[in-house]
């Protein structure tokens, strides 16, 4: 190459060619699943965005009802020795430690879900294999988030 072409000279040259120059530093990456004219309109929705936003969001309040409940029941009432049958008895008698204690397990299983969903998706190559994970994962959570709303509400002190 010639000294006077060196400023807008080839870079990246091989064999001649040249692969990028100044008018053109780099190539455009496409994204590997760009949408297209002929991608279902079924797809094309936003679950992804809002699976995202509830995690974060979730993630905040379960962050306070996490502590607080740790707070509660470690600190201000007397720790661990005092945790007990009657305990439980005496704080699920109130309406506001029910609704406490069942928005934590649920937003709990549901912020869990969607974090395995989503490992389940970035490491599970096969497409049966993926399907029958995520069926496991969403049996496994439906049935504790019933099993433990049932128990929140049906807890009866006095049996015997």
């Amino acid at each position: 190459m010639s000294s006077e072409t060196s400023s807008a000279a080839a870079i990246g040259d091989v064999e001649g060619v040249s692969l990028y120059d100044v008018d053109h530093p780099a190539p455009v990456i496409e994204p590997p699943r760009k949408r297209t004219g002929k991608t279902p309109k079924a797809s094309r929705t936003n679950f992804e965005m809002y699976a995202w936003l509830f995690m974060r969001l979730s993630g905040i309040v379960l962050v306070v009802l996490v502590i607080g409940h740790l707070l509660i029941q470690l600190v201000l009432d007397g720790g661990v020795s005092k945790i007990g049958f009657a305990f439980v008895a005496g704080r699920w008698a109130s309406p506001f430690w029910q609704v406490w204690d069942l928005t934590m397990l649920w937003l709990a299983m549901l912020h869990g879900a969607n974090g395995l969903r989503t490992v389940i998706n970035d490491y599970a190559e096969r497409d049966n294999t993926r399907f029958w994970l995520k069926m496991l994962l969403y049996t496994a959570t439906v049935f504790t988030v019933l099993l433990g709303t049932l128990v929140i509400f049906t807890f009866d002190p006095n049996i015997r």
